[in-house]
Parts: C-alpha cells; sequence; structure tokens
C-alpha cells in the first residue's frame, strides 16, 4: 500500500457492494490547510451502481458536468452539494466509464476531533460526523474535493485499526431514495452494528 494508503485496486477489483462493505473500519483522512490531519472511521456506507441502478446519478447513462466524475477510475472522490446547503462524500469505484460509487454516510471522529467540534460547535460528539452533510462539514469536505485523487495527498483513505467480521456489519434500504421504487427497497447500506455514529439505526438486517 502506496504510503499507507489503500491501493487503487482496493476500488477497481470488487463490486460496488463488496467496496461498500469493505470501506467499513477504514480510516478517511482529509489534510487541513495548515498541513494537519483530520480523520474519522468509516461506520455507514451506501452503494449505487449505475447506470442501471435508478438512484444512482448516472441512471441511463446519465453524464453531466456533475456526474462526469463518477466515470472516472475507481480510488476518485466524488463530492456534490445537495439542498442549496449540504455536501456529500463518495467513493468512485470500479474501472473507467463504469459509473459506480459508495456514499460514504458517517465515520466516528479520530483525528483533529477538536476542530471537528468547532466546525460542529454545539454538538454532541457521536453527532459530530453521524450523516454524510455532517461529516463533510467535520471533516472540511467541500467541492474543492470533487475529482480528486485518493491515493493522493488531500483526501485518502487508510487501512482501518483492526478488520471487520461480516458479523459487525449490518445492512438494509437505503436512505431517502423513494423515488427510485424497487430500487429503493434493496438492501445496499452498510454500517457497523452497535456504533453510535451511524446516521440511523432503523431497518436493520443482517447482510
Amino acid at each position: 500500500m502506496s504510503d499507507g494508503k489503500l491501493p487503487r485496486e482496493f476500488y477497481t477489483r470488487r463490486d460496488v457492494l463488496a467496496v461498500a462493505r469493505a470501506l467499513l473500519g477504514q480510516r478517511l483522512v482529509v489534510r487541513a490547510r495548515d498541513g494537519s490531519r483530520v480523520a474519522g472511521l468509516v461506520v455507514e456506507t451506501e452503494a449505487y451502481r449505475g447506470p442501471e441502478d435508478r438512484a444512482s446519478h448516472a441512471f441511463g447513462g446519465r453524464r453531466t458536468r456533475r456526474t462526469e466524475i463518477m466515470y472516472r477510475i475507481g480510488g476518485t472522490s466524488y463530492v456534490y452539494f445537495v439542498y442549496g446547503m449540504h455536501h456529500q462524500f463518495n467513493v468512485v469505484t470500479n474501472v473507467e466509464d463504469v459509473p459506480h460509487a459508495v456514499l460514504v454516510r458517517a465515520v466516528e471522529p479520530l483525528e483533529g476531533v477538536a476542530r471537528m467540534r468547532r466546525r460542529r460547535a454545539g454538538r454532541a460528539d457521536r453527532e459530530l460526523a453521524s450523516g454524510p452533510g455532517r461529516l463533510c462539514a467535520a471533516l472540511g469536505i467541500d467541492r474543492r474535493l470533487d475529482g480528486a485523487d485518493l491515493l493522493g495527498d488531500r483526501v485518502w483513505l487508510e487501512p482501518g485499526p483492526r478488520r471487520i467480521r461480516p458479523s459487525e456489519i449490518a445492512c438494509g434500504p437505503r436512505i431517502g431514495i423513494a423515488y427510485a421504487g424497487e430500487w429503493a427497497e434493496r438492501p445496499w447500506r452498510f454500517w457497523l452494528a452497535g456504533s453510535e455514529h451511524v446516521s440511523r439505526g432503523d431497518g436493520r438486517r443482517r447482510p
């Protein structure tokens, strides 16, 4: 693994569902402007498998200036702005021109926690990064990181402190995609069972 980062093959050599599960327990790191690190343990993810997935931004092969990032090589950051107020951080997977991505929904704060508390003033530690918009605010992720190489020095993922056992992973339907019809029921949200940093713990099912 180059410089301790997850290698390109982590993102490109398996299906997006496998990557979404494998990301649990890894360390998401953002380099702050002063050179320090802000990092969290990934505890919740959602997989999006375009172009057939109706919940994917790339459904039907859609290619716009925003979604073009999804067609890049796996190990690329896809960051978009929603509801006029929140950023969301995604990991592009698979090979070029296959628009698969994993939304990182929540992390457990590990490094730079004081900085996260300032960015998310008034929030309990368990709420600092317990949701896709919250984690971007806490870690300082915005559109400037859209398209960043996850093997670079701006944002990346490192191996976590321990291996996550399959029995520790729960799954259920993705959140906020009722418009996707039957695709909304697919159990493509994964999280560490028992983590207090998960955005929402309802509807739990074991894989």
